[in-house]
């Protein structure tokens, strides 16, 4: 992540047609996103620590940590990513971090505010990754935790479980073989 100025990247950029049909847009992420993404990130723990009896500045306090540390880490371990804002209407609703290894696209993360859940938006995003990796004849690969609501998501738009990895799934989709030449 750079301290420049964000870069406002279009779906089509990408040739992601359903992502724009949808009206969503990308921007590269910057310094000054990184309280939202905090939100973001804490929106994605919240059912979990619902049940955890602790005082709502401690949750609050954990999850600024966790979220810190799970920057951190993505940065140092997927420093050529793509490390994308998705916008919607001129808002900010969700992010989407992609990894395109010379054998494959890793999406390290992806996710919406709760708001924007279940509306289609993540499905026109994931389905226009998966055609921009057919392209490219490249498979696309996501560690999903087990009890993640997205899993059906992942499960319809043809992802397998490739390898069990503890609390989270490492699934795959595989790119059709390319057609004889």
């Amino acid at each position: 992540m750079s301290d420049a100025p964000a870069i406002e990247v279009a779906a089509p950029m990408f040739g992601w047609a359903r992502a724009a049909s949808a009206g969503c847009r990308f921007r590269r992420i910057a310094e000054t996103d990184l309280p939202f993404l905090a939100r973001v990130y804490a929106s994605t723990r919240t059912e979990e620590l619902a049940p955890v009896p602790w005082s709502q500045a401690v949750k609050d306090a954990f999850l600024s940590q966790q979220f810190q540390a799970q920057h951190v880490h993505y940065q140092q371990h997927y420093p050529d990513a793509d490390w994308l804002i998705i916008e919607h209407g001129g808002t900010d609703i969700g992010r989407l971090y992609v990894e395109r290894w010379p054998s494959q696209y890793r999406i390290i993360d992806i996710a919406l505010l709760p708001e924007h859940r279940g509306k289609g938006l993540g499905q026109a995003l994931l389905r226009d990754l998966l055609d921009d990796a057919a392209r490219a004849r490249k498979d696309v690969s996501i560690h999903v935790e087990k009890f993640n609501p997205a899993m059906r998501l992942y499960r319809r738009l043809g992802f397998v479980i490739e390898e069990d990895k503890g609390v989270y799934d490492l699934m795959r989709w595989r790119a059709p073989a390319a057609a004889a030449d």
